[in-house]
C-alpha cells in the first residue's frame, strides 16, 4: 500500500523512551487494600484495557525494591507472556503510585511532544500490529515467549502528522467509551443474575403463586429453606450411567469445563487431547449429565444438550435424572456455589482421598428441592437473565467488530481525518 500523503515510517525507536520495567519480587496472591503498593499482573493489560486494581501484595521485606508505577499518559506492555497474549498492551490515562509494574511488564513514554501516545496505543494493539510483536517474541518454552527491547524497538510504524494522530485517538476513545459503558452494564446485569440464582436457588426469595409455607422455614447446618420443600439426597434423584462405548459407537468427544459445562473436545482445544482409542470411554446421552471426577470441586459438571450421542473419558461420571426433576433447574442447581462448596467438603472426606468425588458419595450429598411446577418456573426466569447477558454480549461482541474494522481504516490512512 503507498504511504499516505504527510505520512511517514518510522521505527519506535524515534518514537519512544528506552522502555523502562519493574523488578520482580516475592509477593502473595492477596489484593492489597487500597493504601498499600501493590504489584500489577500480567492480567492487568487486556484487550487493550488496564485494570489498575489486578495486583497481587508483595512482602513486606520486598517493598522498597518497588520502583516503576503505573504513570498517566504512558502504554502499559506485557514483554513476557503466553504466545497469545505476549505483546498486550494498554493506554495509561492516569497516574497509580501504588501499582508497581513487575519485571515483565514494560512502561513507554514518548520521546517529544511530536507523538501521541495514546495514538500508539491504539496501533500497538490493532490486529496487524499484535501479531507483528508476537512474531518477534521468542523463547524456549512453548508456554512462555519474551520480547527483546532491540527487535521491539525497530519495529516500523506508520506515523501521521500530530494533529491527525490526535484526531484518530479522539475517534477510537469514543469508541472505547461505548464499550466501557456496555461492559460495565454487562457487569452489572452478571452480578444480579447471580444474586437472583441465590435467592431463587435457596428459597429465600419466591416467585408468586409458590409459597405455600406461609414463610415458615426448616433449619439444617447449611441455613434454612422452605417448609414446603424437600429434603433429599442428589441420589434420590438421579440414577448412574456407566454405558461403555465400543468399537461401533459413534459420537462427539466431550470434555467438561468449570465455566461452560461439556464442550466438543477438539472444537474447544483446537487440537485432539483425548485418546486415539476411545472404545473404553462412557456414552453421555442427549439429556444426561456428566462431570469430572477429580475435578468437580472445581465446578466442572455438564448437562449433555450438544449432540444424540457424547462420549467422555472413562475418568467421569455419567448420569440421569428422575421424574422429581427438571433439568434445567438441576443444571443451574448443580452449578452453583453452594452444591460446589459441598463437592468440596465431600471431595476432602472422601474414602480414597484421592481428590475425586465417585458417584456413591456424590449421591449421598444432601440439598433442598422445590416442588417440578416452581423448578420450571425458577429456571424461566434464570433462563430470561441469561438470554438478556447473551443479547448484550453479542451487541459487545459486534460493536468491538466494528472498532476493529475502523482501526484498521484509521491507522492505515484508508480513511483519513481532518484535524
Amino acid at each position: 500500500m503507498k504511504t499516505p500523503h504527510g505520512w511517514r515510517s518510522t521505527p519506535l525507536m524515534d518514537l519512544v523512551q528506552q522502555p523502562v520495567s519493574g523488578v520482580s519480587v516475592l509477593s502473595s496472591d492477596e489484593l492489597p487494600s487500597a493504601s498499600n503498593p501493590g504489584v500489577l499482573r500480567l492480567s492487568c493489560v487486556s484487550n487493550g484495557r488496564f485494570n489498575p486494581r489486578d495486583l497481587k501484595t508483595p512482602i513486606p521485606s520486598e517493598v522498597h525494591r518497588l520502583s516503576a508505577f503505573a504513570e498517566a499518559d504512558t502504554i502499559i506492555i506485557s514483554r513476557s507472556n503466553t504466545p497469545q497474549l505476549v505483546g498486550a498492551s494498554a493506554y495509561v490515562k492516569s497516574t497509580h503510585p501504588n501499582a508497581f509494574l513487575p519485571d515483565t511488564l514494560w512502561s513507554l513514554r514518548p520521546k517529544d511532544k511530536k507523538l501521541s501516545i495514546r495514538w500508539l496505543s491504539f496501533v500497538l494493539n490493532s490486529d496487524a500490529y499484535s501479531l507483528t510483536i508476537q512474531s518477534i517474541a521468542h523463547g524456549t518454552s512453548d508456554s512462555m515467549k519474551k520480547i527483546q527491547k532491540g527487535s521491539f524497538l525497530k519495529l516500523p510504524v506508520l506515523l501521521p502528522p500530530l494533529p491527525e494522530q490526535q484526531k484518530i485517538a479522539d475517534i477510537l476513545g469514543t469508541w472505547d467509551e461505548a464499550l466501557e459503558k456496555l461492559d460495565a452494564l454487562i457487569a452489572a446485569k452478571a452480578r444480579r443474575k447471580q444474586a437472583l440464582m441465590q435467592q431463587l436457588l435457596t428459597g429465600h426469595r419466591r416467585l408468586p403463586g409458590f409459597d405455600q409455607s406461609k414463610g415458615r422455614t426448616i433449619k439444617n447446618r447449611h441455613g434454612d429453606y422452605p417448609s414446603d420443600w424437600s429434603r433429599v439426597k442428589l441420589g434420590d434423584v438421579t440414577i448412574e450411567s456407566s454405558v461403555r462405548a465400543d468399537t461401533t459407537t459413534g459420537g462427539v468427544v466431550l470434555s467438561c469445563t468449570k465455566h461452560h459445562g461439556l464442550v466438543p473436545s477438539e472444537e474447544y482445544f483446537g487440537k485432539r487431547v483425548y485418546a486415539a482409542d476411545t472404545s473404553a470411554y462412557k456414552v453421555a446421552r442427549r439429556g444426561e449429565f456428566a462431570y469430572a471426577t477429580n475435578h468437580i470441586e472445581e465446578g466442572s459438571i455438564g448437562f449433555q444438550n450438544l449432540c444424540d450421542v457424547g462420549l467422555v473419558s472413562p475418568i467421569y461420571t455419567v448420569f440421569k435424572t428422575k421424574e422429581a426433576v427438571h433439568d434445567a433447574y438441576f443444571y443451574r442447581l448443580l452449578k452453583s456455589s453452594l452444591m460446589i462448596h459441598l463437592y468440596r467438603v465431600n471431595t476432602s472426606a472422601s474414602v480414597d482421598r484421592r481428590g475425586s468425588l465417585r458417584y456413591g458419595e456424590f449421591a449421598e450429598i444432601k440439598f433442598n428441592l422445590p416442588t417440578k411446577p416452581e423448578q420450571r418456573a425458577i429456571a424461566a426466569v434464570l433462563e430470561s437473565a441469561d438470554a438478556e447477558l447473551r443479547l448484550l454480549r453479542q451487541q459487545r461482541t459486534a460493536l468491538d467488530h466494528q472498532k476493529r474494522g475502523l482501526m484498521q481504516q484509521l491507522l492505515t490512512g484508508r480513511i483519513r481525518v481532518t484535524a
